[in-house]
C-alpha cells in the first residue's frame, strides 16, 4: 500500500504583482511629492528672507527712510513668488549693539502647492544703519 502523501497547495500568487505595483508606485509618489512640497516650502523661505535682508539693507542707507526699505522687501517678494506672500512686512530701527535695521517679515507657508498657512512663516533681517556723520 502505498503511502498517501499530503501535499498542501502551493500559495497562489497569480496576481499580486500587479498590487504590490500600485502600492508601491502610491508610496513613491506620496514620498515624491513631499519631497517637491519640502524644496518650494524652502525656496518661498529663501526668497523671502533675500528679500528681508535686501529691504533692511536698503532701509539703513544713510538716504533712504524705513518705508522704502519696506516697499523694496515687499515689491521684491511680489515680483519672485506672488503679492500674497508680501502682506506682513514690519520694518523697525534697534540697537543690536550699535544703530541697525530690523526687517520682518511674515509669510504665508506652503503646504498644499502654493496653498499654506497664513502667517506661519516668520523671518527677519538686519543691517547696521548709516549715517552720514
Amino acid at each position: 500500500m502505498a503511502a498517501r502523501r499530503s501535499v498542501a497547495a502551493p500559495a497562489d500568487d497569480r496576481g499580486s504583482s500587479p498590487v504590490e505595483f500600485v502600492l508601491v508606485g502610491a508610496l513613491l509618489t506620496v514620498l515624491t511629492l513631499a519631497v517637491l512640497q519640502f524644496g518650494l516650502a524652502v525656496y518661498i523661505r529663501n526668497v523671502v528672507h533675500d528679500a528681508a535682508v535686501e529691504g533692511a539693507y536698503h532701509a539703513a542707507l544713510a538716504d533712504t527712510s524705513l518705508a522704502e526699505g519696506a516697499a523694496r522687501t515687499t515689491r521684491i517678494i511680489a515680483r519672485t513668488v506672488g503679492d500674497e506672500y508680501a502682506t506682513a512686512v514690519s520694518v523697525r530701527e534697534r540697537d543690536l549693539g550699535g544703530p541697525a535695521v530690523e526687517v520682518t517679515v511674515r509669510a504665508t507657508l506652503p503646504l498644499v502647492g502654493l496653498l499654506g498657512a497664513a502667517g506661519m512663516l516668520e523671518v527677519s533681517a538686519h543691517a547696521p544703519l548709516e549715517s552720514l556723520d
